[in-house]
């Protein structure tokens, strides 16, 4: 019961200090917000070309709703990359050392913050989709998910279990260099060429050959295809799950990396 309630305070803890500090969340969402309304804008034509979009019934989907998937992964992303900006923030003032002079269980330490992030990606991305929901009525372009309610629980799944394999990354990299800049520049660099060498925001098809070959290669790839196939072709195992397989795979090297420099750490 010490670890799952250990994890329950320190996971409150990190809620507490995120909605105490709104501007956190406004910049977790602001890029991917600007990608909503401003992108999609910009490439809403793209669906009168024939042969780009995938199509419902002969008729091409509007690209607001392929676009979704990348920018709830965009968003997934961003707020990977706030784990290492936060447990920085935790050495620098010096809450952690303090944590580890208590009798806390020194496992919930790291359950507590990439459960917050995970729950952090799922109300972000709600928040994402009822935007998108909300431009699309406006635009008279219909956004909906396919599969219903229990396809937006996959979707959150995907992307929450997607997040917590990212955040592995971030929180090692903050562990091992202790400077939120670091964090931010290393995780950038990584972020957007795995987000354009991926079919997040344009169709495979669209894409030159080398970039093909790349996504194959590529997790974000995976997740993308598994979220938009929930979104809107329904129930495509074959795709959902070796997505969940890549992200476990990169969840065991991520956190294999993260519970090292722990240990270092808490060393």
């Amino acid at each position: 019961m010490t670890l799952l309630s250990d994890t329950r305070y320190i996971f409150i803890r990190y809620l507490t200090k995120l909605v105490r500090t709104p501007i956190l969340l406004f910049f977790s969402l602001f890029q991917p917000i600007l990608f909503l309304v401003l992108f999609t804008q910009l490439l809403t034509n793209l669906a009168k070309v024939p042969g780009i979009l995938p199509t419902i019934n002969g008729v091409p989907i509007p690209y607001l709703e392929f676009a979704a998937a990348g920018i709830v992964m965009q968003n997934a992303f961003g707020s990977a990359l706030q784990s290492g900006n936060s447990i920085v923030a935790d050495i620098d003032s010096g809450f952690l050392q303090k944590m580890l002079v208590t009798p806390v269980n020194r496992t919930a330490i790291l359950l507590g913050r990439l459960s917050s992030d995970a729950f952090r990606v799922v109300i972000q991305t709600a928040i994402i989709l009822g935007l998108g929901y909300a431009l699309g009525a406006a635009e008279n372009k219909p956004f909906y998910v396919t599969t219903g309610v229990v396809g937006i629980l996959l979707i959150f799944f995907t992307l929450a279990f997607f997040g917590l394999a990212w955040s592995g990354i971030s929180l090692a990299l903050g562990m091992k260099t202790r400077s939120s800049e670091t964090v931010f520049a290393i995780g950038g660099v990584i972020t957007f060429p795995l987000l354009f060498l991926s079919p997040a925001l344009f169709p495979l098809s669209f894409l030159p050959s080398w970039v093909q070959t790349v996504s194959m290669f590529n997790p974000v790839s995976y997740c993308v295809t598994a979220t938009r196939a929930l979104m809107i072709n329904g129930y495509q195992w074959s795709t959902i799950l070796p997505a969940w397989g890549v992200i476990g795979l990169v969840a065991i090297i991520t956190m294999s990396a993260t519970l090292y420099q722990f240990r270092k750490v808490v060393s």
